[in-house]
Order: C-alpha cells, then structure tokens, then sequence
C-alpha cells in the first residue's frame, strides 16, 4: 500500500475515534443513556469508577487524544520537523493508546463484566492507527537509507 493511503486510513481511523470520544464524553457529561441498541451496556462502562481519571472522563482524554494525532497526520506535510517526526510522534502515541487501550477493555470484560461498543470501536480505531503507523515508520525509515 501506499504511504499515501496509509494516511488516508489514519486520518479516518483518528476521525472515526475523535467522533466516538466525542459521543462518549457527551453523554458522560450531560448523564444521558447511550445508544447501543441492545447491544452490550454502555451505561455500566461509562458510569464505573473507570471512566474517569482524577474526575477527568476518559472519553474527553480520548477526544484531546484523538484530535493530536489527527492534527500530527495533518501537518506532516508541512515543515521538515513534522515531515521527520510526526511518524514517529503518531506510533509513540498509539503505541501508548494501545497498551491503555488494551488496559481498559481487560477492566471491562474481568472487572466490570460488561462491554460498551462505543469502546470497542474506539479499541479497534487506535489498533488501526498503531499497525498503520508501523508501516508508515518503516515507510519513513526507507525513505532516509
């Protein structure tokens, strides 16, 4: 594949996860129901003592998250620093949101023992963006031998 499309699929995975956070941290703030349509239970995830970090909602976390690794991708394009380091800043990145991730979807299925979509699919959006990011570093890497 090309670098091109790599980006392509990194900035739609960022705005797919931006969009999910961003849902998340609504209803989180305003004590709305999620929609999850059946579909696992939401409301237990996003209410447990997990949803927050020093009273911070994860999801905002995720948005704030999200949105710099969109801006990261973005600007790659524009000076030589990002041009150099934005692949390196985005696999640091989604490594780190991987492994925490991974932390919170452990702490739903054993701890809390219920499964909210919304996280799944934010899970499955930073997985995209680490493997991507991968090959967009190797990529790079290629490109200075």
């Amino acid at each position: 594949m090309s670098s091109a499309l790599f980006r392509k699929i990194t900035i739609g995975s960022s705005v797919i996860g931006l969009l999910d956070s961003i849902y998340l941290s609504w209803i989180k703030i305003t004590n709305q129901e999620a929609l999850c349509a059946g579909i696992g239970n939401c409301d237990v995830v996003n209410t447990s003592e997990y949803s927050e970090i020093v009273g911070i909602p994860i999801a905002i976390l995720g948005a704030g998250f999200y949105l710099i690794i969109l801006i990261l991708v973005l600007v790659e394009n524009g000076t030589l620093f990002w041009k150099e380091n934005s692949p390196l800043f985005v696999f640091g990145l989604s490594f780190g949101g991987m492994i925490y991730s991974g932390y919170l979807t452990y702490i739903e299925l054993v701890v809390i023992n219920a499964i909210c979509p919304y996280c799944v699919l934010s899970a499955l959006a930073i997985i995209v963006i680490f493997i991507l990011s991968i090959f967009r570093l190797k990529q790079k890497l290629g490109e200075l031998e």
